[in-house]
């Protein structure tokens, strides 16, 4: 039975590609979630007045990689330091947040934190452990974007694969060859 977390670490379609590549990741979607308006628009969240995070949502089989290792990746393939950025993309809607689906995943993030902490001696992640709260998904275009339009955008080709090599770097065990 497939499991599903919500996380937001900056640009969707910087962290779709990331968990595009990890074993046991069946699907992955882009979307909105954490703001007050219904059914936003890419537009209306980029201007960062509509309170939603770019997000994805990891759809896995957690008896090949488990929660506390989806949190893990995610602390380890973005900046957690960095309060409502990522690198160039600023505004709330680029902060770094988890989004639990339940007690127990709340518990997760609360310990993926910790963890994160613990190894960065010095900085202090401000990831947020939001919600409930509604999930959006984005507009067509945006889905798969690493895999189509992506690759020949010069901001994707300058920020993925940075995050790529992270996650093969930090969690060689678990990358899709």
């Amino acid at each position: 039975m497939s499991e599903q977390a919500i996380i937001a670490g900056g640009c969707f379609w910087c962290t779709e590609a990331v968990f595009k590549d990890v074993i046991g990741v069946t699907g992955v979607e882009s979307g909105y979630i954490g703001g007050t308006t219904q059914n936003p628009t890419y537009k209306e969240v980029c201007t960062g007045s509509t309170g939603h995070a770019e997000a994805i949502k990891v759809t896995f089989d957690p008896d090949t990689v488990t929660l506390p290792e989806i949190y893990d990746m995610f602390m380890g393939t973005h900046d957690p330091s960095q309060l409502n950025r990522q690198g160039n993309d600023v505004g709330t809607q680029y902060r770094s947040a988890i989004f639990p689906l339940d007690d127990a995943q709340r518990v997760e993030a609360e310990a993926a934190i910790a963890r994160w902490n613990e190894g960065h001696a010095g900085q202090t992640a401000v990831t947020t452990i939001e919600g409930p709260a509604t999930w959006y998904p984005a507009e067509d275009y945006h889905q798969e974007y690493w895999e189509g339009e992506g690759q020949r955008n010069p901001y994707c080709m300058a920020v993925i694969p940075p995050k790529l090599m992270k996650l093969r770097k930090s969690f060689a065990d678990k990358v899709k060859s």
